[in-house]
């Protein structure tokens, strides 16, 4: 079954750090680009970071660049997402998403005092 499952969402303070995960099974994850999207309420969704196959490149919005990590272990078919000093701006339902069209089902961060 093509599935993408992550993990790892929660509620943090402000000025907190989480590490969301995305397990990848059913497909080849090692062979494409990988990307986390959010979306907050009443809002579209938007691309947050995104990284290619190898690892080799890496692209982040604006509003995430040294703030937001991507990377990936194509041994264990996992996607990851550290986040540090967050801000209540960041509140949303994070999705990882492959090249080939799989979505995750999405992980809820909330960030609030």
């Amino acid at each position: 079954q093509v599935q993408l499952v992550e993990s790892g969402g929660g509620l943090v303070q402000p000025g907190g750090s989480l590490r969301l995960s995305c397990a990848a099974s059913g497909f080849t994850f090692s062979a494409w680009t990988m990307s986390w999207y959010r979306q907050a309420p009443g809002k579209e969704r938007e691309l947050v970071a995104r990284i290619t196959s190898a690892g080799g490149t890496t692209n982040y919005a604006d509003s995430v660049k040294g703030r937001f990590t991507i990377s990936r272990d194509n041994a264990k078919n996992t996607l990851y997402l550290q986040m540090n000093s967050l801000k209540p701006e960041d509140t949303a339902v994070y999705y990882c998403n492959a090249r080939n069209g799989v979505w995750g089902q999405g992980t809820q961060v909330t960030v609030s005092s």
